[in-house]
């Protein structure tokens, strides 16, 4: 079976699915970092378990300072922009740097990496408003009149 980047970023999300909403100080952030999957999971004191290594993404999970994430390097921008977007139909979380991602379950797991990698955050879909049952108003599927 062929691994697509689609089935890839949607098992990186489901392993670490989550909700909630991140920030931080920008003033805070360092440079964003860049280097192989190995140079940036030592950043970050991390073990590198390699699941996906083709020659167009690498991806492992990590563990480290109390934090699981996922993190992903790309041959090209455009296969990681194609990555992202795709995963973001999952949600979750993501730490964007130049030809790198790293996933978290938390914003918190996400801020911690980001001292220390840089980079950018960016949020997936909330499904939450779309979960649970019996709703009023707007799911009864009669409109306003607006």
């Amino acid at each position: 079976m062929k691994v697509t980047r689609p089935m890839l970023a949607a098992v990186a999300v489901l392993v670490l699915a989550g909700c909630g909403s991140g920030g931080g100080d920008e003033s805070d952030v360092p440079k964003t970092a860049s280097g192989s999957l190995e140079q940036l999971a030592a950043e970050v004191k991390c073990a590198p378990d390699i699941q996906i290594d083709a020659d167009d993404v690498r991806q492992a999970i990590c563990k480290g300072g109390g934090h699981k994430f996922i993190l992903a390097t790309f041959a090209t921008d455009r296969g990681q922009r194609e990555w992202i977007n795709s995963a973001k139909d999952y949600g979750g979380h993501y730490l964007v740097g130049r030809k790198w991602v790293a996933v978290g379950d938390e914003t918190d797991t996400l801020a911690s990496l980001r001292e220390k990698l840089g980079g950018d955050l960016e949020e997936g879909t909330d499904h939450s408003a779309h979960e649970g049952g019996g709703g009023k108003g707007a799911d009864s599927g009669h409109g306003s009149g607006h």
